[in-house]
């Protein structure tokens, strides 16, 4: 619910708490960047550094951004959300076209030395269109034509994802989009009739190429391929179970020595836990919830609903992607091939993630005014 009880607002800090746990996340990302790393970049760059340099550079660009979206009015985005989202879409359909594939997916655009994966700024530019378009409809959203017109962008999207393929983005700004519509006052049939009709459909398509069947098969039948479709849902749990309370000790992993596969992107948390233990997953756990109950506190306190939605929809994005990788590596859910924000090796994931922290930190600047002894305003 939106907190407008007041129509007087000013300009104040940002929320200190938010940008604390982002910080201590981005600067583990760096070191257990460097410790899952080392193997892979000797063999594959003959440089033990050739990931954590990188990692590096990318972090002080996202920082960089990160001032820029705090610096910003943040309600001038809403005037830049169409072409935003236009920018997206056509840089998806870029990528169909002209993109890198690897691994069997085309998800990324080659730019000289560097590749740009623009699923990335397609999270955020969504969130960004749908909280200008959810805060201009405000309660006509309960017609069902607007239900149909919500349903028809979302699905476009998804469709772009899902033809690189991507089901683990199209899951999460599924979740997002869904989040957003619920809060922004849709009705409780609405919401019951999208999620069915959504988690139905993800499904079904779960189950239709033959490398997701390899996921869910992973994830319900793991033991009976050890060392093939299991190899890597099993390594994680094992990694995790050597770490133990305390851990083998900074370094000292041994799934990263190819056991794990992707143990500086994707499974880059069993390798903390191999390292560092419970000790140091349980902290990383507390510094997510930390930034999920700021960010839902901003978006609680904000002082118009564009505001509201767009705090809703960064907060939501970034622990529901959390939740996913984690929830993936500890068996809880199929792997999904989700990064965990701002752990996980990758230039295009935190440089987007650091500018919609920074539009986070940006909304929290808005406080209400608090009157004084005198009767006026402090």
């Amino acid at each position: 619910m939106l907190n407008n009880s007041t129509n007087k607002w000013q300009l104040g800090h940002p929320d200190y708490v938010l940008l604390g746990a982002v910080a201590l996340l981005t600067f583990s990302g760096i070191i257990f960047v460097y410790s899952s790393s080392f193997v892979t970049g000797i063999v594959q760059f003959n440089n033990a550094n050739h990931f954590v340099i990188r990692q590096t550079i990318w972090t002080l660009l996202g920082t960089g951004l990160l001032l820029l979206g705090l610096s910003i009015d943040y309600q001038r985005l809403q005037k830049y959300a169409l072409p935003l989202l236009i920018i997206a879409i056509g840089l998806l359909l870029l990528v169909l076209i002209l993109g890198e594939t690897y691994n069997g997916a085309q998800r990324w655009l080659n730019l000289g030395n560097l590749n740009f994966q623009p699923s990335e700024f397609a999270k955020l530019a969504v969130i960004i269109y749908l909280a200008a378009w959810l805060s201009a409809k405000a309660k006509r959203i309960r017609s069902i034509e607007h239900s149909l017109v919500f349903v028809l962008m979302i699905g476009a999207i998804s469709m772009l994802l899902l033809l690189q393929p991507d089901l683990g983005t199209t899951v999460l700004i599924l979740g997002t989009a869904f989040t957003m519509f619920w809060t922004a006052g849709a009705t409780f049939l609405q919401v019951t009739t999208l999620g069915i009709t959504g988690s139905g459909a993800v499904f079904l398509l779960a189950v239709m190429e033959s490398y997701r069947l390899d996921r869910l098969f992973s994830f319900l039948s793991a033991e009976s391929d050890p060392l093939g479709r299991g190899f890597q849902t099993l390594q994680s749990l094992i990694a995790l179970g050597n770490g133990g309370i305390f851990g083998l000790g900074l370094g000292e992993s041994r799934g990263k020595f190819f056991y794990i596969p992707e143990s500086h992107t994707d499974a880059i948390f069993a390798i903390i836990g191999e390292e560092l233990g419970l000790v140091a997953t349980a902290t990383i756990l507390i510094l997510f919830a930390s930034l999920m109950v700021r960010g839902y506190q901003i978006a609680q306190q904000s002082n118009t609903q564009f505001g509201f939605l767009l705090a809703t929809g960064i907060t939501t994005w970034i622990v529901l992607q959390a939740l996913l990788n984690i929830g993936g590596i500890i068996r809880v859910i199929p792997l999904t091939g989700l990064p965990i924000p701002l752990l996980s090796y990758g230039g295009s994931s935190l440089l987007v993630l650091m500018l919609a922290i920074g539009i986070l930190a940006n909304i929290s600047r808005n406080k209400p005014l608090t009157p004084d002894i005198d009767g006026g305003s402090s």
